[in-house]
Order: structure tokens, then sequence, then C-alpha cells
């Protein structure tokens, strides 16, 4: 199951995990984005392609809890892994603030998305989690250990699912749970993050896919991970350093 499937890094994972034959729930607000997302799935073939698993699109918010029984149900009994990917940078229309200038609307609209919706859906999942001994992927920043100015609502709720995926592992040693942190992506979210920027120098969320493909294939100990060290001992052992 991938939360924020439509776009960006769920997207690239939802393609990849596809591309890997696996049943793949993907969920996101918008149900046109996750229509040209389910279309480039299922778009035409190349000869001898290999086949692909089923996409299932659910449209919702992970915050509301009607939405999260729907995408539980569609579930069904089993879950092999779950990534919160889902991230709201602010209120709509919002975009970054200094912490002075943050009301409490903004926080508790963004902690809903990044920290509650992640813990909810994890609560709500752990029978179909435990019976598949699963994997739990919670998609972090670097906003969490930095202090940036204007990130301080991201951030924090960022630092907070990092606390989350911590007590979670600790509490639940039958699954693997992970924070991950993929770096900066050229995504609608950055691109909002700095309106009028060019981040076209930022690499494409593609890239990071290899590295939520290793925590679910290695099942390293539970813990907070950055994607760019998973990359780089891909490389070194590709290249025989490593055995």
């Amino acid at each position: 199951m991938v939360t924020g499937g439509s776009r960006g890094l769920g997207a690239a994972l939802t393609r990849a995990l596809a591309a890997d034959n696996w049943r793949v729930i993907a969920t996101a607000r918008t149900a046109a984005d996750l229509q040209a997302l389910t279309d480039q799935i299922s778009g035409p073939r190349q000869p001898n392609s290999p086949t692909s698993g089923e996409v299932v699109t659910v449209t919702g918010d992970v915050s509301d809890a009607d939405h999260r029984r729907t995408i539980v149900q569609a579930a069904g009994g089993r879950v092999d892994v779950l990534v919160n990917n889902a991230s709201a940078l602010s209120r709509p229309g919002g975009g970054l603030t200094r912490l002075e200038d943050a009301r409490p609307a903004d926080l508790r609209f963004v902690y809903d998305v990044n920290v509650l919706a992640p813990v909810a859906l994890v609560t709500d999942l752990l029978a179909s989690l435990r019976a598949a001994e699963g994997v739990v992927i919670n998609i972090s920043s670097d906003a969490a250990t930095g202090p940036y100015e204007g990130w301080g609502v991201y951030g924090s709720s960022k630092a907070a699912l990092d606390q989350v995926s911590n007590v979670l592992g600790a509490e639940h040693p039958e699954l693997a749970v992970y924070a991950l942190d993929p770096g900066d992506m050229r995504t609608q979210m950055h691109q909002e993050a700095f309106p009028g920027e060019d981040i076209s120098d930022r690499p494409l969320p593609d890239t990071v896919v290899p590295a939520i493909q290793r925590l679910i294939a290695e099942r390293p100990p539970s813990g907070r991970y950055l994607a760019a060290d998973l990359l780089a001992a891909d490389r070194i052992t590709a290249e025989g350093v490593l055995a």
C-alpha cells in the first residue's frame, strides 16, 4: 500500500512495484492523478515485456477515517508493505511560514496528514501487517533534523514521524519499521516550497525507488535510514568492493 501514490515518489514507487508484479493499493486525494497513473501503468507494452502487477486506486484523504476504512477493506487480510508517503507541506495555498506566523490550524492540518494519519493507518492495518510480518516505511525528510528557516511546521511533523517510527519498531519487533529520508527530489511539493525557483538540478523521484526496494528486500533492523546511504551501498556492492 502506497499513500500519496499518484505523484512524485509515490507514483514512481507504484510504477516500480507494479513492474515487479506486486498488487499495489495506491491512494491519493485527486482522482484524475490516480487515473493518469493507472493509464500509464496499463498502457501499451513492448513484446516480451514482464507482466505487470495489479494497481488498485482509492481516492481520498488519509487523514479521513472513512477513507482509511475503505483502503483497509481494499487491501484484504494481508499487507506486506505499507509506505506512508502522503505528506502536507502546509495548509492548501499556505506555503512555508515562520513559526511565529503559524497558527494552530496550520500545525493541526500538517500534523493530521504527516503524523496522525500514518499512526492511524498502521493501527488500522496492524492485523494485516502482522499476518505478513510486514514492512512499514514512513517517508521522512532532512527537515526533521535540520533547523531550516520556514520549515518549522513541516520539519517538526517529520521529526514526530521519526519518533513514531522508532516507537512502532520497538513495540512491534515482528515488523520492520523504517523512517526513510529520501533527500531532495524534483517533485511538485518541493517546487511549492521554492516557488519560482528552478529545481531541475534535483534528482527525479525514480532515483530513490531502489533505496526503498532495498529496504523491502533486505529488511535491515528497524530505524531511520537515508536513501543516499542505501543507494551508495548499492553502488559499492555493484563495484565489488563489498561482498
